[in-house]
């Protein structure tokens, strides 16, 4: 079998591949892998955009490991299987009155996947995924279960762990009652949007944007939680919003600057002006997450907030200057204290997403962006693509040491740790 990733640029064959149905089957596979001597590595829905996941060893699949196992209303916690997808998730949560507090705009990854690299929506008042988790039942390299418990070294090191600590079988979420969020999507010029930067991320709940190269408009969204009845989109405005204009008329688009790349500043100028403004109420999981059928690449870089805007510039410049035909994602989140290798540990932080098209040359363009997310403090998103070794990371992370104690003791002989985790974590 050759497994292969999302983006479809990145795949492994590897010797074994397991699917388990239970966490003793699981156990049984990771006990029979690591005797062997084999990696073992764990896919979800494969949106990291590196090498995080390929392995020769053994993969493990957890789709049979995706049911809603506990819930507790009172403490507000839902215990569920790694494998289980978002979207799953959500739905499951919606019929139960329940919601996550915050969510990203894709819905496909595993909640594994999106715990193990941080994975994050946009609100200044709230965290990532990760810092949503109460407790995790983590299978080591031997077999055995390890229940990393609230406030414990273990559970902060593998909320985002990489898969570098073991294999997660199962997560304790934090969960909220159901809510609804009032969307307004609107152009802004740029230059009034970075001016009005911070009023617009903490004036509300949830607030991001996305430049296109070559334009002087921001498309940004603003979504409120609101006791108002839903108001959701009619067939054909959802259809245009959430279909034409972001993935037919965006791919098409794409596709033919990749062909014509001189073509690229007038393409993207009209895209930016095809965008309409519009206003809608829906529960939260629907407002949060939009379908995405565009394959693209991409690097992203967590910063203190007041380095958001000279590295989106420098971002755009980049851009500019190497054609790029993909729009600048730019999202906020509060501080990560929950998390050993969290991205936003210890501060209110900015996100400034790159990306490129499937099939076009993407390093030169993100190796410049990374020169100047670095020299304002940068630390990439550990399910992206970026350029750094354990070298370059390990000072950018305060816990780094504590995070490798737990490491150490966990999986001394390193039966988790492919070439991407030796690279990015050391041997």
């Amino acid at each position: 079998m050759t497994w292969i990733n999302w983006a479809g640029d990145e795949r492994c064959s590897p010797a074994v591949v397991a699917r388990p149905g239970s966490v003793e089957e699981l156990a049984a596979a990771v006990r029979q892998g690591t005797a062997g001597e084999r990696t073992v590595r764990v896919a979800g829905a494969g949106h990291s955009f590196g090498d995080l996941v390929a392995t020769d060893g053994v993969l493990l699949q957890l789709d049979g490991l995706a049911d809603v196992l506990d819930v507790d209303r009172a403490a507000g916690l839902v215990r569920v299987g790694a494998g289980i997808r978002l979207h799953a998730l959500n739905a499951a949560l919606d019929a139960l009155g329940l919601a996550l507090p915050n969510l990203g705009d894709i819905d496909r990854q595993s909640v594994a996947g999106a715990i193990s690299t941080a994975t994050h929506g946009t609100g200044a008042r709230l965290g990532n995924l990760a810092t949503q988790v109460e407790e995790l039942e983590l299978v080591l390299a031997d077999g055995g279960v390890l229940h990393c418990a609230p406030g414990s070294d273990e559970l902060r090191a593998a909320r985002v762990g990489l898969g570098a600590l073991g294999v997660i079988a199962s997560a304790t979420l934090r969960v909220v009652p159901a809510f609804r969020l009032r969307a307004e999507d609107r152009a802004r010029p740029l230059e009034e949007t970075l001016a009005r930067l911070d009023e617009l991320a903490d004036g509300s709940d949830h607030f991001e944007f996305y430049v296109f190269p070559h334009s002087d408009r921001a498309l940004t969204r603003t979504n409120t939680r609101t006791g108002a009845p839903a108001a959701p989109r009619g067939p054909l405005r959802r259809f245009l919003d959430e279909e034409l204009v972001p993935n037919d008329l965006l791919g098409a688009v794409c596709r033919l600057g990749r062909r014509f790349p001189a073509a690229i500043p007038r393409l993207n100028r009209r895209v930016a002006a095809a965008f309409s403004g519009s206003v809608r109420t829906d529960v939260s999981h629907r407002v949060f997450t939009s379908p995405r059928r565009v394959r693209f690449t991409e690097m992203e870089w967590a910063l203190p907030r007041a380095a958001c805007v000279p590295v989106l510039r420098a971002a755009v410049r980049a851009a500019v200057r190497h054609v790029i035909n993909f729009p600048i994602e730019v999202r906020f989140t509060a501080a990560d204290e929950e998390s050993f290798l969290s991205p936003s540990w210890a501060r209110d932080t900015a996100y400034v997403a790159v990306h490129a098209f499937e099939g076009m040359p993407w390093e030169p363009y993100f190796r410049e962006v990374q020169a100047a997310a670095l020299d304002h403090e940068g630390r990439p998103h550990w399910g992206k693509r970026h350029l750094l070794d354990a070298t370059g990371l390990a000072p950018r992370y305060p816990a780094w040491g504590r995070f490798q104690a737990v490491r150490d003791r966990l999986d001394p002989g390193r039966r988790f740790t492919n070439p991407h985790v030796a690279r990015v974590l050391g041997s």
